[in-house]
């Protein structure tokens, strides 16, 4: 239960404040209460309770109001952004932000799709579930090519917490020895189907480079005793994931890292808690606290504690640092280096290709199965070989059309109803997922004139791909066409779409780590330069984009900062 954790008003001073409940914040909680600290987490959605709350699970369309589709008023007046998101339909809309609550602006010439989920538990109840490490080379690429600061970390400083959160998280896959995806500690892969056993067998016979193999995914396959004790059960392949898992067969901060922490009693949670700003006290050169709005009645009110760690997401971390002014810092906290809501970032998921497989009339599968195979990146993996720098992976899978294949066919009666009693065809379609280079121009700001219900400044987001992303997106493409001619796809289409960054929804950057305080707001342990009790782990902090999801990297720099962050306090070092 969470609801006598639940406080809105409190004089108490905490060792902890953590801002947002989603991935990463749900991981900080969890490491700082097992080390004994008092910590208030911070929200600014409504509380969800798991699985009381999970109001779509289990529902066919024809259980719903519309069919399962979301009234067309309510899509224009509350979720224009949000409805291009492939999660979102009448069994999860409740999951997504409000965009008539939660307005933004794009620059002149620019888009951007801003996806977000305010409640308890932030975007770990709508996320994909891809988890990967991040390689070698996806530290090292920065110095190497001269795009972006150097990390100053690199794969083997997270590489044992990695496996700490894999541990408890739980991740589906197999052991490869693919030096640009790392193994993790895996749970069992799920199966691939007939028709992608085949493809996986003729694209590795025809490239010694490539290897296809089952995508990875905090997925409970085979749970253990360690999972069925936290009351985390296996996954029963339903492709329900975003609408909540009352299994907990899906990693979520509301299934797994919450849970935990409550456990210790030593977590309060503050939702309907708008962060406006940060408390800085120019004396001691610390943070002490944050200034909230209440999201329902307006109120505002402080709260207090001896460090602070950000993890309200890549964008609403910088609104609320580059809103909180003092005479030290009067372009926003921290921001000594100008950094600060720079080299915004996502990732490249445009280019895709599809294809018809004939045969293999007599193989089916069975279940949703909540991932597909991957060809990891391939290239320029020593020095660059191609027009552009940085990599890419491919994602893809088989299906087989189900009945209404037959309803756009010249039959009818009998030998209608004959067809439709069998599946149709075969396809398989990849698509590439791409490191989008970091660039100082593409950033957040506050815009000068436009506040949202809050009295919040709105945020102005300016960001669009550039001429590197471009030229990789032919080649992904290219790339997925060549797939498919190589396992002897037909008709096979090439597509690039115009969409503009967001919609991976896997933005990244604007509060980057790096080793020069000059030019980067974050130092290897997650630490502002500028100011030492503050901390933050979401995807602000990242200096490159990677080619890879970054769900699982959060999660182990969000449990390495957090520990780094108790023995500090514990030395008084903060």
């Amino acid at each position: 239960m969470i609801d006598p954790f639940l406080v809105t008003k409190t004089n108490k001073k905490y060792d902890a404040i953590v801002v947002g409940s989603g991935i990463s914040g749900g991981w900080v909680a969890k490491e700082l209460c097992e080390k004994g600290l008092k910590v208030l987490m911070v929200e600014r959605g409504r509380a969800v309770h798991h699985q009381k709350d999970y109001i779509g699970e289990g529902k066919a369309s024809w259980e719903m109001p519309h069919d399962g589709f979301v009234e067309h008023n309510l899509i224009e007046d509350q979720f224009h952004v949000q409805r291009k998101c492939y999660a979102f339909n009448d069994m999860t809309k409740q999951f997504f932000g409000n965009d008539r609550d939660y307005p933004y602006q794009t620059a002149e010439g620019t888009h951007f799709d801003w996806i977000r989920a305010n409640q308890l538990g932030g975007r770990s109840l709508l996320w994909h579930r891809q988890s990967f490490r991040w390689s070698e080379i996806d530290f090292e690429e920065n110095l190497r090519d001269g795009h972006g600061t150097d990390w100053p970390i690199r794969y083997q400083d997270l590489a044992p917490w990695y496996s700490h959160v894999e541990k408890f998280v739980g991740i589906s896959g197999s052991v490869e020895n693919i030096a640009t995806l790392p193994d993790s500690e895996f749970l069992p892969p799920f199966e691939l189907n007939a028709v992608e056993k085949y493809a996986k067998q003729q694209i590795e016979k025809k490239y010694s480079d490539r290897k296809m193999i089952q995508g990875r995914c905090a997925h409970l396959s085979e749970p253990t005793q360690f999972f069925l004790d936290q009351g985390r059960y296996k996954c029963m392949a339903r492709n329900e994931c975003q609408r909540g898992c009352s299994f907990g067969a899906y990693f979520s901060t509301l299934s797994s890292t919450l849970p935990a922490a409550i456990k210790t009693n030593n977590l309060n949670i503050a939702c309907n808690s708008v962060v406006h700003s940060l408390i800085y006290d120019d004396k001691t050169n610390r943070v002490t606290g944050v200034n909230v709005i209440d999201e329902q009645t307006m109120e505002t009110r402080e709260y207090h504690a001896n460090m602070v760690f950000m993890c309200a997401s890549t964008i609403g971390t910088a609104q609320i640092m580059l809103n909180s002014t003092s005479e030290h810092f009067p372009t926003g906290i921290a921001n000594s280096s100008g950094v600060l809501g720079r080299y915004l970032m996502d990732h490249i998921y445009n280019p895709s290709a599809s294809g018809e497989i004939e045969g293999f009339d007599d193989d089916y599968y069975k279940g949703r199965r909540p991932t597909g195979p991957i060809i990891p990146r391939f290239n320029n993996l020593q020095k660059q070989t191609d027009k552009f720098s940085r990599g890419y992976f491919l994602r893809g899978g088989a299906s087989r059309s189900g009945v209404f294949h037959a309803m756009g066919s010249d039959e009818f009666g009998a030998s209608l109803k004959q067809k439709m009693q069998q599946p149709g065809p075969w396809h398989f379609g990849w698509s590439g997922s791409g490191e989008m280079l970091p660039q100082y121009d593409n950033k957040v700001t506050l815009h000068t004139e436009k506040v949202d219900k809050w009295g919040m400044p709105q945020l102005l987001i300016d960001c669009k791909w550039g001429e590197n992303d471009k030229l990789m997106m032919e080649k992904m493409a290219d790339d997925c066409v060549e797939m498919l001619e190589a396992i002897g796809a037909k008709n096979i289409k090439r597509r690039i779409s115009d969409a503009p960054p967001g919609l991976a929804i896997h933005e990244m950057g604007t509060a980057r780590m790096g080793r020069d305080p000059n030019t980067s707001v974050l130092n290897g342990n997650n630490q502002c330069h500028d100011i030492p009790n503050l901390f933050i782990t979401d995807g602000a902090c990242m200096s490159s984009s990677g080619h890879v999801n970054p769900s699982l990297t959060y999660m182990a720099l969000s449990a390495r900062a957090a520990n780094i962050a108790v023995d500090l306090y514990k030395q008084k070092l903060i």
